[in-house]
């Protein structure tokens, strides 16, 4: 073993205060498991919900959050087929949706939540729950991949299929706001980004972004968007926020258009008129991140692409409470977390 303890980032409670560093055993894998040295742990808006005690009300101390991680592969189990001691993998959040339709029961075996999170130096994947992580990326780039991109390619590549010179709305310039430009970009769609920082629009706008609006400028920004497309409305909407927002993304639509639930950064719940979303059509679909057989195919498409993660802060594995803090802010991109 690289190390004779294993440090951890465990939850004796909720809130930062009760978010402490401990040192414990280098786990033992299973027959159909992989023993993985993580090198970086990136960060969701889901996981201070969870630390705050807002997502996961019922959970069980002691707890290791975070669900994203990337690492070398330092031993395995005796039935493991799929990969072998020195690869680079991901972990696949929802460790029990390889293919096709999702589990019955979602997010039962599902890391950084029903099951123990990532921020540790070493973990245990299932064989069947990884994926070889991208050539091309850095530790630091390829750790941001498994929700926030996987999540922004099911909703654009697998739940639906893109058709170049279509208009995507995205809220937002967050992890997944960001991977969901990239990939609008690569498809050839006109993405309109919106924000509340003419400087993050600025930002956006090099990433490939069409059009931006600032919705502290504009809050009507909804109807800014029918402007835009000469009354039209886009076809595609991510929704980040949730509550009274989904009501102007409703209008923001075309017909025939589809509404992705996404975040709740706003509100649990979602509200919006039914007349108009029955009159022109519109196709709602809540996604939870995706299969793996989908972030198998994002990875070689990121390849092919060349799409490279947007990275907002790195955070050393002792500053673990800092960059929680730090998603509050706002961040453009991912914020990555060091382990070496």
């Amino acid at each position: 073993m690289s190390t004779p303890t294993n440090r951890s980032w465990q939850m004796s409670g909720f809130g930062l205060s009760r978010l402490s560093q401990v040192e414990g055993k280098v786990p033992e894998p299973g027959p159909h498991d992989l023993l993985v040295r993580t090198k970086a742990v990136s960060l969701n808006y889901k996981d201070k919900m969870i630390v705050d005690g807002v997502l996961i009300p019922d959970l069980a101390f002691p707890f290791v959050p975070t669900s994203d991680a990337v690492g070398e592969v330092v031993a395995v189990g005796s039935a493991v087929s799929r990969f072998q001691v020195g690869q680079r993998v991901l972990g696949q959040v929802i460790a029990d949706w390889p293919d096709g339709d999702a589990p019955p029961v979602l997010h039962k075996h599902t890391l950084g939540s029903s099951l123990s999170g990532m921020l540790s130096d070493h973990v245990i994947f299932g064989e069947d729950a990884a994926v070889l992580a991208p050539p091309s990326l850095g530790d630091i780039e390829a750790a941001t991949l498994p929700i926030a991109a996987l999540t922004a390619w099911f909703a654009m590549a697998e739940a639906t299929r893109p058709v170049p010179g279509q208009t995507i709305l995205i809220q937002g310039t967050g992890g997944v706001s960001l991977f969901a430009l990239q990939f609008a970009t690569a498809f050839g769609l006109r993405a309109i980004v919106t924000s509340s920082s003419d400087e993050k629009l600025e930002r956006a706008r090099k990433l490939g972004a069409w059009q931006g609006i600032n919705y502290r400028t504009q809050p009507a920004w909804d109807e800014a968007v029918r402007e835009l497309t000469n009354g039209l409305g886009v076809n595609h909407v991510l929704e980040m926020v949730g509550g009274d927002n989904a009501r102007r993304s409703l209008n923001a639509l075309a017909a025939d258009g589809r509404l992705s639930i996404i975040g709740l950064l706003g509100a649990m719940e979602l509200s919006f008129p039914i007349m108009p979303f029955m009159r022109n059509r519109i196709t709602v679909q809540g996604l939870s991140v995706g299969h793996r057989r989908a972030f198998e195919r994002m990875n070689q498409a990121i390849e092919a692409l060349a799409i490279k993660p947007v990275i907002d802060k790195l955070f050393g594995f002792d500053e673990v409470p800092q960059a929680l803090q730090h998603l509050e802010k706002g961040p453009f991109g991912k914020i990555v977390i060091t382990t070496n």
